[in-house]
């Protein structure tokens, strides 16, 4: 009988299992970087410093931010002053409404990662879902799909997003939820023809085919043999697609169809309010909230190349070796020549007595 710390398996237990599938992760997340070089590896580092720096703003917006994002006055109650230049509190300055800069750019950075998260989950989950059963299915439900996929995808994406946030502003509200369901609409299409062409061709393989033969139900197949080999340029994708989605993001705050100014800070509407300050030379209420879209856009492009550079096999460039021969020089052959040329010397004078014995033997 296995006591408490006897462990039930050759491997450990399950905690060094369970290690053992963390450090599987994080050397498939690291695999990326390892193999990469040269521009492409630089393009994937810079990304990823520019993301992560980010991601940390947006995590940790509470700590960073000296004020709330709709906050007007102190702690002691005094109204902040109006277009304050960058300085002093105020680090980036004020609006016209007496909004401070900074602490709206890094409440921003939460709003936009929040929405392009949320956006790129609801892709992933129709268009992955969608496309892998157009594509194992067929037939009329395959036409059907895309048929509506083709009509979505013709739309322009900033448009078809205006569309989608008018329609749900009435139901859901001008939130967060709001503006990544808009997103949504204009990258499902994109998913959904990517997984579909994959699957449509990994269906007629030879294990495909043998799942079918041993009995495999379809929802199985799709499951369980296809959705992993389908998906393998899906990240790729999904990166670049979130540097685009924070523009629709900024272009649906900017035309006022995006999240409300009383429900989160974003980058699109600030830039929006900052148009009528350019003319009067406040130029700081619409810089630093321009430079955040910059460096999150640049950063998640520079990632999304990186990653196809490494990935994709069509343009990967594998690291060339440099090979060494050693040299063949004079020192090494003359020795060689004259332990060669005494040993036929050798041979030759070891045969002239035995030639010489036997024909005495003979003669005997």
């Amino acid at each position: 009988m296995a006591t408490p710390n006897t462990p039930l398996s050759g491997g450990g237990g399950p905690f060094p299992q369970g290690r053992g599938r963390a450090g599987r992760a994080l050397r498939g997340i690291a695999r990326p970087y390892r193999s990469s070089h040269g521009v492409g590896r630089f393009m994937l580092v810079t990304g990823t410093v520019l993301v992560v720096l980010m991601v940390l703003t947006a995590v940790f917006a509470p700590l960073l931010a000296p004020f709330g994002f709709a906050q007007v006055s102190g702690d002691d109650g005094q109204r902040f002053a109006t277009h304050l230049e960058p300085g002093g509190d105020h680090l980036f300055g004020t609006t016209t409404q007496g909004f401070d800069v900074f602490s709206r750019v890094v409440w921003g950075a939460r709003t936009a990662v929040t929405v392009v998260l949320l956006a790129l989950m609801f892709s992933l989950f129709i268009g992955v879902l969608l496309g892998l059963l157009a594509g194992f299915v067929g037939r009329w439900v395959d036409r059907v799909l895309v048929m509506i996929m083709d009509a979505l995808f013709a739309l322009p994406a900033l448009l078809l997003a205006i569309v989608v946030a008018f329609l749900l502003s009435e139901y859901v509200g001008g939130g967060a939820s709001t503006a990544a369901l808009a997103i949504t609409a204009v990258y499902v299409p994109q998913y959904f023809r990517v997984v579909r062409a994959a699957t449509v061709s990994a269906k007629e393989q030879t294990y495909v085919e043998a799942a079918r033969a041993m009995g495999a139900k379809p929802v199985t197949i799709m499951v369980r043999y296809l959705l992993t080999n389908v998906i393998q340029s899906v990240p790729v994708i999904a990166t670049l697609n979130a540097a685009d989605a924070i523009l629709t993001l900024a272009g649906l705050g900017f035309l006022g169809y995006g999240i409300q100014p009383t429900e989160a800070a974003e980058w699109g509407y600030d830039l929006q309010r900052a148009v009528a300050d350019t003319g009067a030379g406040i130029w700081w209420t619409g810089l630093f909230p321009g430079l955040a879209i910059v460096l999150l856009v640049m950063g998640l492009t520079l990632m999304g190349e990186g990653l196809n550079e490494t990935m994709n096999p069509a343009i990967r460039v594998r690291r060339l070796l440099p090979v060494s021969m050693p040299e063949l020089t004079s020192r090494t052959s003359a020795p060689d020549a004259a332990g060669a040329g005494t040993g036929r010397e050798r041979g030759a004078a070891g045969e002239r007595p035995e030639q010489e014995t036997s024909k005495d033997g003979d003669a005997s």
